[in-house]
């Protein structure tokens, strides 16, 4: 799979930094797994964003929260979280069942680390993986697809209440 589809291209053209991503660039910022550096730090995340669309293109961004622990990695290349009950609307499930395209959004409010993980996820509602999270329904296996550093910039540090 190319590292980027067409528009990305067309927008590197259009802006004049398709030259910027030359072999090492991409090996350094492109990755199709998360590094085991990364492992910690990601289960010591206390929430992340979930973007899921539907099939039609309609997007949905939503707060995954629940402290840390709300992420365990499989693997370096899967991770799981469970699926907290809350309004019963099921926008990020249901898009999930008809499009099992998702973007991860981890935020480190404290250094400004963040790191993008797109893949695709499946829901899981019966066997072992359950109980990775006794007490809930359900959980989400994501398979890393590409992961994505970003620089801290432009990130606001927040200092949690006391």
């Amino acid at each position: 799979m190319p590292p980027f589809h067409p528009g990305e291209q067309a927008a590197q053209q259009r802006w004049n930094t398709a030259s910027w991503w030359d072999e090492a660039r991409r090996t350094r910022l492109l990755w199709d797994h998360i590094p085991g550096a990364f492992h910690a730090r990601l289960e010591s995340a206390p929430f992340f964003f979930l973007a899921t669309s539907a099939p039609d293109g309609r997007c949905d961004c939503s707060f995954k929260g629940g402290g840390p622990g709300v992420v365990r990695i499989l693997d370096d290349k899967r991770f799981v979280f469970p699926d907290f009950d809350g309004n019963g609307a099921f926008m990020s499930l249901g898009n999930l069942l008809a499009n099992p395209h998702v973007g991860c959004l981890f935020i480190d409010f404290d250094d400004g680390a963040r790191l993008r993980v797109n893949g695709k996820a499946r829901i899981v509602d019966a066997g072992e993986m359950l109980a990775l999270f006794p007490g809930h329904a359900r959980v989400v296996e994501v398979s890393v697809e590409q992961v994505v550093p970003n620089c801290p910039n432009h990130i606001p540090r927040l200092v949690p209440a006391s």
